[in-house]
């Protein structure tokens, strides 16, 4: 598999089988993940990945929270507004859903609030000490990580709903206080038998947004 070819073919999977994934091909995954550049070499990623009897614990915990309507409360806090493009954009993304996935859509809620059934979520934080360009290096290392989970045979999401409910990961993963919680990246084979997966959001023509100055 090229880098092109990866890139053009890794898609945010939404629900996953429940087969384990071994731990070797988590550790190559991460590995190559490491690889990632970041400032000056800080390497400012802290890593917790989530499996088993913790992972059930949270996803038990994220139920009860989202069954009692509990405000999600990201450590990251989400944006406040869009440009009119992006609100463009996002206003097809659901249109689109239900074009390539039909009735398989409407799980679309329901397998968010259950961390998609993925066996395995890696949970990327930063210490708090450290700004948004360390945030920017934490973007480079999930885009590793998913295009490496792609070549090693799993599919990936990256998603905030992962870590709508800090206290609760904080308390199963033992994270530190100086640390804040970024994002999730769940992890697992993909369910090639539930149409949700045959999602595929479009992109927009280059004109769009790039700009040649010569």
């Amino acid at each position: 598999m090229t880098i092109s070819e990866a890139l053009n073919n890794r898609r945010c999977m939404r629900a996953f089988k429940q087969d384990p994934i071994p731990r070797e091909v988590l550790i190559k995954v991460l590995k190559d993940a490491a690889q990632s550049p970041s400032w000056a070499n800080s390497q400012p990623w802290e890593v917790f990945v989530a499996e088993g009897e913790t992972l059930q614990r949270i996803k038990a915990a994220y139920a009860d929270c989202y069954a009692k309507a509990v405000k999600a409360e990201p450590e990251l806090s989400r944006p406040v507004e869009w440009t009119d493009a992006a609100k463009k954009r996002q206003k097809g993304l659901y249109p689109d859903m239900v074009r390539d996935c039909g009735d398989a859509a409407q799980q679309f809620g329901v397998l968010n609030q259950r961390m998609f059934d993925a066996p395995a979520v890696v949970f990327l934080c930063k210490d708090k000490i450290l700004n948004h360009w360390s945030v920017f290096d934490l973007g480079a290392y999930s885009q590793s990580l998913m295009l490496s989970a792609l070549e090693n045979g799993l599919g990936s999401i990256v998603a905030v709903t992962l870590v709508n409910y800090p206290e609760v990961l904080r308390k199963e993963l033992n994270v530190p206080d100086n640390l804040q919680l970024i994002v999730g990246i769940a992890l697992g084979y993909t369910d090639e038998n539930n149409a949700i997966n045959n999602f595929n959001s479009a992109r927009s023509p280059l004109e769009e947004n790039v700009t040649f100055c010569q």
